[in-house]
């Protein structure tokens, strides 16, 4: 087995063997990425699942005033793409860029959907994989429209410590839906509280 991160993360919900592990490992395909490239641009189909060993990397909509809004953060373990491009094989609105130099793994379209058949296990990872994060996207929505900056800012430093270590602020505010200078004044107001 070469990727130990990504045999137990499949393990989280489910029991994938070391068999059909190794059987999965001959469909992915690794990549570095380096700081700012970016593996996805908007209107294009997202072909593959990205899992990161190592690094971070973002997902970003822009919008008619060339605006960036980050949807999700993915640091080592997390799964990322443009999921309704992903499952509707159709263009989508994501971009998805490297914050870090980064080590990935690739999982292709074509690829998953014969391995969800010859592994149920692992069609059983995908499901929960799916469930949590829509509901992680229903409660970022609801979140953001009934807590204070402040609130976002604290569950996202509770769920990511060295977030501010790693990840541009700038990119950060964008995340929580505010402006650099909001969050600089946030992030003011909880050193002065200690």
């Amino acid at each position: 087995m070469e990727h130990q991160l990504l045999y137990q993360t499949l393990n989280t919900y489910t029991h994938i063997s070391e068999d059909d592990y190794c059987f999965i490992e001959t469909y992915l395909i690794k990549r570095h990425i380096k700081k700012k490239r970016t593996i996805l641009n908007q209107g294009e189909v997202s072909r593959y699942l990205f899992f990161v060993l190592n690094g971070s990397l973002r997902s970003f909509t822009i919008d008619a005033a060339a605006n960036e809004h980050i949807i999700q953060f993915a640091f080592e373990g997390h799964w990322v793409s443009d999921l309704s491009s992903f499952i509707t094989q159709s263009p989508g609105e994501m971009v998805i860029e490297a914050i870090e130099d980064s080590e990935v793994l690739l999982l292709p379209h074509h690829e998953l959907e014969l391995l969800l058949e010859k592994i149920p296990a692992l069609e059983k990872f995908f499901r929960h994989l799916y469930q949590r994060a829509y509901v992680a996207l229903q409660k970022r929505v609801n979140m953001r429209d009934s807590t204070t900056a402040k609130e976002r800012y604290q569950e996202l430093i509770s769920k990511h410590p060295n977030i501010a270590k790693r990840v541009p602020l700038l990119y950060i505010a964008s995340y929580l839906g505010i402006t650099a200078e909001s969050l600089s004044r946030v992030r003011g107001r909880i050193a002065n509280e200690r």
